[in-house]
Parts: C-alpha cells; structure tokens; sequence
C-alpha cells in the first residue's frame, strides 16, 4: 500500500481566497481549479455561486491540499483535526504560523514546550485549524 499525503478541506465560499492565500505564504502551485459554473454540476448550485470554487488543488512542498466550496447548506464548520505542520526552520516556523494568525484566531501561542522548542495552534481567516511543532535544536 503506498499512501500520499493529500488534505481535502471544505470552505464556505472563500476556497479562491484562501488557496491564493496558502499560495502566496507557503510557496504552494495551484495546479487545477474548476468554479461550480463551469461544470456539468452547475445547476445544482445557485446562481451567486456560479464563481465558486467546486474543486481545486494545491501543491506545497509534498503535500497537496484538495478544497473546495460546498452549498452553502452543507457547509460545516471544520472541527475535530488541524493540519499539523512541522518545518525544519524557526523562523520559518513562526513567519508561517504568524501570516495564518492574522485575521484568524490563535488557540495556543506558538511557545517552547517541554517536547518542542515552538508550538502553537491558530485557526487561520478561513476556518482552517493548523497546528505548528518544531523540534529541531
């Protein structure tokens, strides 16, 4: 079995936004986007929502991000996990979990820790939950 790492994530109407985001701050490829008008489910979909987002995808580094921008009456808040992100650079660390605590909300301070020299937790503008741990020395 070979197992590749792929997130797949819901939005509320902003999966645009937050892949330019994730594009912009992490050096991520978006390879494919495809709006709710422009595919064969367009029907199903109102009409102000013609420009969303149905699928798209995001490569950073070897993980890609799946996302798109479900009915609005499907739309559930995203609970129960965060994208644990674990990067070999300090700086790096905090530069990324600081553009993602902007215009979100921090759940813990990045911080040492008795396992990591930085670790924290955000949920970014988005909804999305991150997690950072850097162990390196």
């Amino acid at each position: 079995m070979s197992l590749s790492p792929r997130i797949g994530l819901i939005f509320n109407g902003n999966c645009e936004a937050a892949f330019e985001f994730y594009r912009q701050h992490m050096s991520g490829k978006i390879e494919f986007m495809l709006r709710w008008g422009e595919s064969p489910m367009a029907k199903d979909a109102p009409p102000q929502w013609k420009d969303k987002i149905l699928h798209a995808r995001i490569v950073i580094g070897d993980t890609e991000l799946l996302g798109g921008d479900v009915l609005p009456e499907s739309y559930e808040a995203p609970q129960g996990f965060s994208i644990l992100v674990g990067l070999d650079d300090i700086t790096e660390t905090e530069r990324l979990f600081h553009a993602l605590a902007e215009s979100g909300s921090v759940r813990m301070a990045l911080q040492e820790t008795f396992w990591a020299r930085r670790f924290g937790s955000v949920v970014d503008q988005f909804g999305i939950p991150w997690t950072f741990n850097f162990e390196s020395s």
